[in-house]
């Protein structure tokens, strides 16, 4: 077992929640990982990063599947201007790859935001810190082991 998904196993643990981690195969798009676990794209929990410009930290923000992040209102959330976070940042701040990148589990807990839209569902898919694995959980538990703040930060896709 990888350094990143032991991790995130003792990160669910600690959060008292009862998901593991399961194989399912590369997944290089929501759309992949909805059909690989056999669910809605927009049960799939994205994990985001972007960097703050001023702050130079990584922020999270998990986001369901088939939406988007919106550049302004996420800005406005983090209180400053948003740009992409590099892969040497994200590995710094979470520990995790990108494509991996897992909603718990980081080295360091950045800034956290939570799509409202997860919590229309009784499960959800979450990357589980490599590119071949997910886990399922409930949203509401999702929400709380992250720390994320519930927000609206999305743009919503016309393909629900």
């Amino acid at each position: 077992m990888s350094k990143s998904l032991r991790r995130v196993t003792r990160a669910l643990e600690d959060a008292g929640v009862a998901a593991r981690p399961v194989e399912i195969g590369p997944a290089n798009t929501a759309q992949m990982a909805a059909d690989l676990a056999g669910c809605g794209i927009d049960q799939i929990a994205k994990s985001v990063m972007v960097r703050g410009l001023s702050s130079g930290a990584a922020i999270l923000f998990v986001t369901a599947g088939g939406n988007r992040v919106d550049d302004a209102k996420a800005a406005r959330l983090a209180g400053e201007a948003l740009g992409k976070a590099d892969a040497g940042l994200i590995r710094a701040q979470t520990g995790f790859a990108i494509g991996g990148v897992a909603p718990v589990g980081h080295v360091t807990r950045p800034r956290a935001y939570f799509d409202a839209r997860l919590l229309d569902f009784d499960e959800v898919w979450a990357a589980a810190g490599t590119p071949r694995h997910v886990f399922a959980i409930a949203p509401r538990d999702l929400l709380r082991a992250s720390g994320a703040q519930l927000a609206d930060f999305t743009i919503h896709s016309e393909k629900m």
